[in-house]
């Protein structure tokens, strides 16, 4: 899964809308929607933000080949 999809999956499990996330990650829910579409990018902070503003940690992992 794409970040975008792991940050929407959760979203929707919390029955929260983007705009709503937004506001809770001191974003915009133009900035949630273009993460979740995969046509953003998002930062390890922007990430983090977002993780903690749906009350979950994150995790990152580097697996070699």
């Amino acid at each position: 899964m794409t970040p975008g999809e792991l940050v929407r999956e959760r979203r929707m499990e919390l029955g929260w809308s983007q705009a709503r996330l937004a506001t809770a990650a001191a974003t915009t829910q133009a900035v949630v929607s273009r993460i979740e579409r995969g046509e953003a990018s998002p930062t390890v902070d922007m990430l983090l933000r977002l993780a903690q503003a749906m009350g979950t940690e994150l995790s990152l992992t580097l697996v070699p080949h």
